[in-house]
């Protein structure tokens, strides 16, 4: 017995409650590591599939993009001769197989070359075009999508618990509002009416802050509206689960339950659409940009089409595949993260 109270005492505790068949300090560390090398296991598979997936998407764009004419990769393309052109041509490698320029993107695009621009700014590499553009879509998105949940999610959570009542009412005609308009019905109004009632310039300009507003408010709509339906359903399928229930019976307060456990299991579904919906604002909203004559991403990749810049396309589509792909990568990892109910590991005798 005294040997028993010393190892009790003593830093062999652990060892102990092992030897007893008890869950000690060194079986909680075993299976944390054995959670820990799960997760990393699911990561890199998640890795290889999203590789996988995004170099099927990118070959098939590639190929796609390839059949447009050749005469988007020309300025004054009717002027040159067809010795000019069939020189351009090689020199861009149109003339190789197909399956050989493909290899050749794939090997430009791993050293960060996506090629010129040949006509919305000839000669210039169209990645300093996109790293001058990209941060200002980068700001409103990110604005953007910190109104839509500071608004969004509030608005959802009074939703649900004012079911039936003002607030859902109210809720609903917004969210049914928004996805039954046509966006651009909706951004137009806001852009015609806004400017006058607030006295704001209706173009964007850079340095003045008040041109950021109807952007970035626009732009927010849509995830406020998404966010809202989507927690309201999320906290009323918690709400008829039987731990609400049992919590109720208990005497614990309705307002405890709904925040600390029904907006909280709630939260965890939409955490996957996060990161997709962050990375879909942040590459800009191509109507918006073109609206307000914002210079960023999605008013580029416009003027570019009109410009039929072939190679800028290319790389613009590019780069959306790449937004698209890695969102959903960032969704599925994160949810696995936060949402302990998730396994990582096959269960025992799964095929």
């Amino acid at each position: 017995m005294p040997h028993f109270r010393i190892i009790a005492r003593g830093c062999s505790s652990g060892v102990f409650a092992f030897k007893q068949g008890m869950p000690g300090r060194f079986s909680i560390l075993r299976n944390s590591r054995i959670g820990r090398d799960h997760l990393l296991r699911y990561i890199v598979r998640r890795l290889f599939s999203a590789t996988i997936t995004l170099i099927i998407v990118l070959s098939i764009v590639f190929v796609l993009l390839r059949q447009m004419p050749i005469e988007g990769y020309f300025e004054n393309f009717d002027k040159l001769s067809d010795a000019v052109i069939n020189s351009r041509l090689e020199q861009l490698g149109l003339n190789d197989p197909i399956h050989i320029q493909l290899k050749d993107f794939f090997l430009n695009l791993l050293h960060g070359d996506l090629g010129t621009s040949a006509r919305y700014r000839v000669g210039a590499d169209i990645v300093d075009i996109i790293v001058e553009k990209a941060p200002i879509s980068m700001a409103i998105g990110v604005m953007s999508m910190a109104v839509a949940m500071l608004f969004g999610i509030p608005l959802g959570a009074a939703m649900a618990r004012s079911k039936g009542r003002l607030w859902d009412k109210f809720g609903t005609l917004f969210i049914v509002l928004i996805n039954a308009v046509p966006s651009a019905v909706y951004y137009i109004f806001i852009q015609m009416y806004a400017t006058d009632a607030f006295n704001i310039p209706m173009l964007f300009d850079r340095a003045n802050p008040a041109t950021w507003i109807l952007p970035v408010f626009s732009m927010s709509l849509g995830n406020t509206a998404y966010y809202a339906m989507w927690l309201r359903r999320y906290m009323l399928d918690e709400m008829n689960k039987d731990y609400v229930k049992l919590a109720k019976a208990k005497g614990v307060s309705t307002r405890k339950i709904t925040m600390r456990h029904v907006f909280r299991n709630a939260f965890v579904p939409m955490i996957q659409y996060i990161p997709t919906s962050l990375l879909y604002t942040i590459g800009g909203s191509i109507y918006i940009e073109s609206l307000y004559s914002v210079p960023g991403m999605g008013g580029l990749l416009v003027d570019v089409i009109n410009r039929q810049d072939n190679s800028m396309v290319q790389a613009i589509v590019m780069i959306y595949c790449i937004i698209g792909v890695v969102g959903l990568l960032m969704g599925d990892l994160l949810m696995g993260v936060v949402d302990p109910r998730i396994k990582f590991a096959k269960k025992e005798g799964a095929r």
